[in-house]
């Protein structure tokens, strides 16, 4: 069976050359595909790995780089971060027309509702809050320069760099003039924190960017590190907590992005994870309300890129005639954590 972005015959070869015990018949097939990078199961022989390319058609290779994400999963392999296991990497386009990296298949599921989680009890929801907030903290623990990552990124000036970026990314797909948005890339500028810890950040942090076992709900690897790179931990924690969900938040209830779950019973709301996470990692949050300010302008210009593709008929699916309502809610949300003494 012909599967999108895999020449199936090239990759039985290489993967003959460069992986043991990749024996045949090899199958493929798609376990997620869009945008962003494909990811695909491949069996061989008794072996089960994954792949990982980026988008069919794509032609800047620096905003989907296989080698980084490469590089950050091997990196972190032998610290207290779980990682899929790295198997090989292959920078040879001729193989199935882009580079790729195979990782270790991870049983585990990345849960965006309820209904994903089966029917945990209120002390394991507790944990899996507990543990979210407890691999964040480990990833920013790391001794980035230590594990070969020194040059992974340049810390200094790293929010200001953000805010340039998402800027420069709502100019291209805003649909509409906000002067709620402009007052708030102002308030952002000036209260931009005059200096920070430097460490390595994830890019986007939230239960569905981790593999969790269902039963005993154990993260048994984080996932999606295209976007990582040396900067801010604290931004990774506010756009964390931008995603989270707390039961009774109806206004959040109405922006459509990373599901229910964190409204199951037992769930730390974000004020307890945020806690958690200062707990065990030891660092000062007195100023979280800025960096949840950021995540929700940050998401917010997320989804008027993705409201601008759906005026345009290039995304399809249920739901996106509503996602446009969600900018102005977000861009209120960050005024509001701005608000806040």
């Amino acid at each position: 069976m012909t599967v999108p972005g895999i020449d199936h015959a090239r990759l039985t070869e290489w993967m003959g050359r460069n992986v043991p015990d990749a024996g045949e018949p090899l199958t493929v097939s798609l376990i997620a595909g869009g945008r962003s990078n494909l990811t695909y199961l491949v069996e061989a022989g008794e072996r089960r790995v994954v792949l990982r390319r980026p988008p069919l058609g794509h032609v800047l290779p620096t905003a989907h780089d296989m080698r980084r994400e490469w590089r950050v999963i091997s990196a972190l392999a032998p610290t207290p971060v779980p990682v899929p296991e790295p198997v090989a990497f292959c920078a040879d386009e001729d193989v199935i027309g882009a580079p790729f990296y195979l990782m270790a298949y991870v049983d585990g599921a990345a849960v965006r509702t309820r209904e994903q989680l089966g029917d945990p009890t209120p002390g394991q929801t507790r944990r899996l809050s507990e543990r979210l907030a407890e691999v964040l903290a480990a990833i920013h623990a790391v001794d980035y320069r230590e594990v070969g990552l020194g040059d992974f990124g340049r810390p200094e000036g790293y929010l200001a760099r953000q805010l340039d970026r998402w800027c420069q990314q709502w100019e291209r797909s805003k649909t509409a003039d906000l002067p709620a948005y402009d007052r708030l890339v102002e308030r952002l500028r000036a209260r931009l924190p005059a200096g920070s810890d430097s460490t390595l950040v994830h890019g986007d942090y939230r239960l569905d960017n981790t593999l969790i076992r269902l039963g005993d709900l154990e993260i048994r690897a984080v996932v999606d590190w295209e976007m990582s790179t040396l900067g801010d931990p604290l931004a990774d924690l506010g756009l964390t907590l931008t995603y989270w969900h707390d039961r009774g938040d109806e206004e959040r209830a109405g922006i459509p992005v990373a599901g229910d779950v964190t409204v199951a019973p037992g769930f730390m709301n974000a004020a307890e994870f945020a806690a958690h996470y200062g707990k065990v990692s030891g660092r000062d949050i007195a100023d979280l309300g800025f960096y949840v300010a950021f995540g929700n302008f940050k998401l917010a210009v997320i989804v008027e890129g993705i409201h601008a593709r759906f005026r345009q008929g290039k995304t399809v699916g249920e739901g996106f005639d509503r996602i446009g309502s969600a900018v102005p809610t977000l861009i209120t949300r960050a005024h509001r954590m701005l608000d806040q003494p």
